[in-house]
This record gives structure tokens, C-alpha cells and sequence, in this order.
């Protein structure tokens, strides 16, 4: 497996974290670009800090939305990452600096300086990138290839509007641009990472062999352990893991399906879901290649080094 270009927008959030870890583990990372979502900006921005510290890299971070682009959010997702995302730990302040460019701005000038070469995998809510899009609608023409974490292609997501899934629904607008401004991107949803869940014990067992990054992760995903177990989620979910699985190692999707995905964002109890056109009813161009299964064991294996757990 070569080792890809990242370019990552993200709300961290315990599944970013994860999905960072591996980030830096297997591949190239250029930024990180940072979205309220998961809880707020000045929280998830922290987070980043803190994850690149950790890891002893060089990484930069850059602050962007704080709010989604139209309406204000109707949930974020502190109860169950932690009022502060990580888990509510306490972790002091990072040293590692957060840079003065906007994420958005950020996003335009990387992919002018490196155009044809970084893989971008959306994490979080899509503001950022959005902004970035109707500041440069030349941008998805520089991206070597879009990954998104986001949607729920049959309707089982996991908010308060029942169909819509967490990130896709705190900003449905930006969701909307992104996705009409992409001819083509990998669409990784969340009913996608709970057919992904690994057993318990082979969560333990990565933690048990782990290093420092493994015993990190065990602090930060305790609070969403017990959220999960208190609501029928079974197993270990990594949704942002998954994602970036797929981005890392593209040759590990066994079944996708290629379909036109848009968003709604009027519907009273719908707003937010990713309707799927499963049997090219309206006619619009396929823009999605919708990833239903991947190899669980090369998961897996990219999990565990990402903890330490060889």
C-alpha cells in the first residue's frame, strides 16, 4: 500500500481521533482543517492540537467554521463525545499553535500549490469545504479524490430527524454544494461503519497491546463506549475510521455502488438525508460511489497499527 497525500477536514470528535491516528500512521498528512460538529470550534480545534501533539508531528491546523453555513444546528454530538469532544478527560493545553489562515482559505491554496495530488477526506460537517467551493469553484478539478464520512444511504441514520446522519444533518447546506460540485467522490455512511463494528474483545485486545496512542484512545472513548452500549450499538464503531480506511486503502472495497446522492433540506422530519437515486428514477448523474463493504481484516490491520497493536 503506497502511502497517499492527506488533506483532512475534521470536527474531532473520538472517531476523528481514530481516523487522525491512522491518518499519520499509513499516510502523508499535509493539514488538518477544522469545523465546529462534533462539539464547538474552540473545542474541536483544541482536539486537533492535542492529536498532533501526541503524535510528535509537524502537522498544521487551521480553524475554520464555527456554525453551519445557513441555519443553526439542531444537535451537536457532546453527549456522546464529552462536552469537550475528547471525552471529557482534561487534558492540558497543547503547545502545538493553530495557524492564522482560515480552514477554507487553507483548503484553496493547498490544492493550488499541490493540484492532481492530495486525497480529501471530509470527516466532519461539510462547511468548511463548502465555503471553500463557492470561494473557488475550480477546487474539485485540483483534488486527486474526495472521500466523505457522512449519510445514511437507506434512511437509518442516527439523529433527531430520523433518516439524516450526524454529519451530513448539522449542515445540510454545505452538503448540498459539495456534493453538486464533485463529479465524482467516495460516499462512506454511517450504515456502512455499523456493519463495520468489530467485537468487543477485539477492541480490548488492540488496547491490551497497544503504546501511548492506544492508551490516549482508551481515555477519550470511554464516555462514547457507554453511550453505545446504553443505546443498542453494538461493538466497537469506528466511523471516521472507516472512512479513512477506504481514503488509505482504496483496493479494500469489496462492494460499492455508483448512484446520484442529494440532500434534502426542506423536510420537516427528512431534512438532512442523503436520498439515493437506487434506480435512476430523476435521471441525474451518478456522483457517488457508495461504499457497502470493504475487507474487514486489512481494517482491522490498519486500526491496529494505528494504536501501536502489531
Amino acid at each position: 500500500m503506497t502511502r497517499p497525500s492527506l488533506l483532512i477536514d475534521t470536527d474531532p470528535g473520538v472517531d476523528d481521533a481514530l481516523a487522525i491516528l491512522m491518518a499519520h500512521e499509513h499516510g502523508d498528512v499535509t493539514a488538518l482543517t477544522v469545523a465546529a460538529g462534533n462539539v464547538g470550534l474552540g473545542h474541536t480545534v483544541r482536539n486537533a492540537r492535542t492529536l498532533v501533539e501526541l503524535i510528535g508531528a509537524a502537522t498544521p491546523v487551521f480553524g475554520g467554521c464555527p456554525s453551519p453555513l445557513v441555519r443553526a444546528p439542531d444537535e451537536d454530538a457532546a453527549f456522546v463525545h464529552g462536552a469537550d469532544g475528547f471525552g471529557d478527560v482534561g487534558f492540558a493545553e497543547p503547545k502545538h499553535p493553530v495557524e492564522a489562515e482560515h480552514a477554507a482559505l487553507a483548503l484553496i491554496r493547498l490544492t493550488r500549490e499541490r493540484p492532481g495530488e492530495l486525497t480529501l477526506v471530509a470527516l466532519g460537517p461539510l462547511t468548511n469545504l463548502a465555503l471553500a467551493v463557492r470561494l473557488d469553484p475550480s477546487l474539485p478539478e485540483r483534488v486527486k479524490r474526495l472521500v466523505v464520512m457522512g449519510g445514511a444511504v437507506t434512511g437509518h441514520g442516527n439523529t433527531g430527524k430520523i433518516p439524516a446522519e450526524f454529519n451530513i444533518g448539522f449542515d445540510p447546506e454545505a452538503a448540498h454544494v459539495v456534493f453538486q460540485a464533485f463529479e465524482m467522490f467516495d460516499l462512506v455512511d454511517w450504515e456502512a461503519t455499523v456493519r463495520h463494528a468489530f467485537p468487543d474483545a477485539t477492541y480490548e485486545g488492540w488496547v491490551a497491546g497497544g503504546d501511548a496512542r492506544a492508551s490516549f484512545f482508551e481515555k477519550i472513548f470511554a464516555t462514547a463506549r457507554r453511550f453505545n452500549a446504553e443505546h443498542e450499538r453494538t461493538g466497537f464503531i469506528a466511523a471516521d475510521a472507516l472512512a479513512m480506511a477506504v481514503a488509505l486503502d482504496p483496493g479494500m472495497v469489496t462492494r460499492a455502488e455508483t448512484r446520484h446522492v442529494a440532500i434534502e433540506l426542506d423536510g420537516r422530519l427528512t431534512r438532512g438525508a442523503t436520498v439515493v437515486d437506487w434506480h435512476n428514477r430523476l435521471g441525474g448523474k451518478p456522483n457517488a460511489r457508495i461504499v457497502l463493504e470493504v475487507d474487514q481484516g486489512r481494517f482491522a490491520e490498519l486500526i491496529a497499527a494505528a494504536l501501536g497493536a502489531r
